[in-house]
């Protein structure tokens, strides 16, 4: 019981919290930038101690510093208009520091492979997928964009817990990485996601525009890399041996846990606002 009532604070206070932030339309989203740089360096820090269970890494603060620098990145580029290559390329260079630091510093190799690979793998996963949110904020409706996507995500979140919850008892276990996933909370979960977009295009026609196959798509391809996203950093922590990322978040977890599924979800999202909608990807 105590669980279903921190989920349901999330869902009533929590979510709105956050899609509120985006409202916030000053100095080019500043708060909402905040809150990604913060999650993102949480979320390193969360997925640094899961993947050092089992391999050695460099220095934490090295880390987190290099996987700071690429939303920074992002919102620099947004504040002064300038190119997201240059994001690409403070990813590079933080990838680059890495495999010098490693070559450098190792005094025996058994384990140099796998420090150097998951440390520029946590760059790319909490440091640089993020990124893609923080790219919608220049599109001239980027408040209604990334409110949806948000909302799409979080609704196929509850909307899988809560079916699931309901009529999954019989239909769990299929995929080993979550067995308490069951294929009713998946249909739940899509199901929202889609409902999601059509009430977009209803709420907002002059922005989400087009036929009635697109929301459709659309909450498709969402649902499903939301829920990727979620069973890809069950594999992480099944694999060190953690139930959770962490234990910041009522009744979540860790960061990592509840953004798992916004990072996994925002390049699809992303792409998709180009092919399904026209918006330019710069």
């Amino acid at each position: 019981m105590n669980k279903i009532i921190q989920r349901l604070c999330i869902f009533f206070i929590g979510i709105p919290v956050v899609i509120g932030l985006v409202f916030l339309d000053f100095y080019h989203q500043l708060p909402l930038h905040i809150v990604i740089c913060s999650f993102s360096c949480i979320g390193a820090w969360e997925l640094y101690h899961i993947f050092s269970k089992n391999s050695q890494l460099p220095p934490l603060l090295l880390v987190l510093i290099l996987n700071a620098m690429i939303p920074v990145s992002a919102y620099v580029c947004v504040f002064f208009a300038l190119p997201f290559s240059y994001i690409q390329w403070v990813f590079a260079a933080g990838a680059l520091i890495i495999l010098g630091y490693n070559a450098f510093s190792s005094k025996t190799f058994e384990h140099s492979n796998t420090s150097a690979a998951l440390s520029i793998f946590i760059l790319f996963y909490t440091g640089y997928l993020i990124t893609f949110i923080s790219r919608m904020t220049i599109y001239n409706n980027s408040v209604y964009y990334i409110s949806v996507f948000l909302f799409m995500v979080f609704i196929c979140d509850s909307a899988a817990w809560f079916i699931g919850m309901l009529f999954g008892k019989n239909n769990r276990g299929f995929v080993a990485a979550s067995p308490n996933k069951s294929i009713a909370g998946f249909i739940g979960g899509i199901a929202g996601s889609v409902l999601a977009a059509y009430a977009a295009q209803l709420l907002w026609p002059e922005v989400f525009t087009g036929g009635l196959w697109k929301p459709a798509v659309l909450g498709l391809l969402i649902s499903a890399s939301a829920i990727t996203g979620d069973l890809v950093e069950s594999v992480f922590k099944r694999c060190s041996g953690f139930k959770d990322s962490g234990t910041i978040m009522m009744g979540r977890g860790g960061v990592l846990d509840s953004i798992d599924s916004i990072l996994y979800s925002a390049p699809v999202f992303y792409i998709a606002l180009h092919f399904l909608y026209g918006v330019h990807i710069l």
